[in-house]
């Protein structure tokens, strides 16, 4: 493909996102991804120049008729997602890993440095779970902030937890991983329960979105990300009602709990938390939007 026959193409495909109110980065995300040409290299090739493509034209066209058409997330197209310092797979079966739950794991590395000498041995020793993990994404991060902790990673569905084992066996090696990162399949706790009031951690970002709010998310997020992952019951809270109670039981004294949720509900998360008897400090932490996206607390 000539540099001047491959910057026509993107130059149509920009006008096709405006026009569908598609971000016109995603022309350039596509390139690099999935053709591993970046925008800078395609600007400056002189016109009759033939650039080497990582893909061939027809499948790079192909694959941005189809998110036009379909409105198909590009993280399925490509089959990946850069997630903290990992390149995720992902598929249909899971949540695309998004950035600001990549402060989940800065919020847990913050706030094991600020306990004690002896506490911050046990938390970084674990054993931690993540509930729910989807992609894995929640899991790796735990796994490279805290090099000597076992971490647990659960999820329901079979389709995603064999996309989480795949990122496991990736980065195995990089993160010492073989014997300290085990996925299980099954609901919540249930296939730790010999775990029950020995965990130094627990993490999820779970179903949160209200039954009734689901037909008016994104139409990438509502026809295809999984609706396992996103719908949390008539309010939103029932998952968070279960962690909040499960959480008291699963913990060890001073054990660490944390969630993702969406805008509005942090209050009322905390309040459960308070309202508990089980926990003895509880917080509030805003993502990069200024919105209070994480509620923490910890074990009495």
């Amino acid at each position: 493909m000539t540099a001047g026959g491959l910057r026509q193409w993107r130059q149509e495909a920009i006008a096709q996102a405006i026009e569908q109110d598609l971000e016109p980065i995603e022309v350039d995300w596509l390139l690099q991804q999935l053709a591993q040409v970046d925008k800078l290299s395609l600007r400056l090739a002189p016109e009759g120049e033939s650039l080497p493509l990582g893909c061939s034209f027809e499948h790079l066209d192909q694959l941005w008729q189809r998110r036009r058409r379909e409105g198909l997330p590009l993280q399925y197209l490509v089959g990946h997602a850069p997630w903290r310092n990992f390149e995720l797979l992902v598929g249909p079966g899971v949540l695309i890993p998004r950035p600001e739950t990549e402060l989940l794991i800065e919020l847990v590395q913050a706030q094991v440095s600020q306990q004690s000498p002896t506490r911050q041995t046990a938390l970084r020793q674990g054993p931690w779970a993540d509930l729910g993990t989807g992609s894995g994404a929640i899991a790796l991060g735990l796994a490279e902030v805290l090099p000597e902790a076992m971490i647990h990673a659960v999820d329901c569905s079979p389709e995603a937890l064999a996309i989480a084992q795949r990122n496991v066996e990736r980065y195995s090696k990089a993160h010492n991983l073989e014997h300290r990162l085990q996925c299980h399949r099954g609901e919540w706790f249930a296939p730790i329960s010999a775990l029950q009031g020995q965990l130094q951690g627990m993490v999820s970002n779970p179903p949160y979105i209200p039954t009734a709010d689901l037909p008016s998310l994104q139409r990438e997020v509502r026809e295809h990300e999984p609706a396992l992952a996103l719908d949390g019951g008539e309010d939103g809270l029932d998952c968070l009602r279960y962690l909040v109670n499960a959480g008291a039981e699963f913990l060890v004294s001073g054990g660490f709990w944390a969630v993702e949720l969406m805008a509005g509900q942090a209050p009322t998360v905390e309040a459960l938390l308070q309202s508990h008897g089980s926990y003895s400090r509880t917080g509030r932490t805003t993502d990069l939007a200024g919105i209070e996206r994480f509620v923490w607390a910890y074990r009495r």
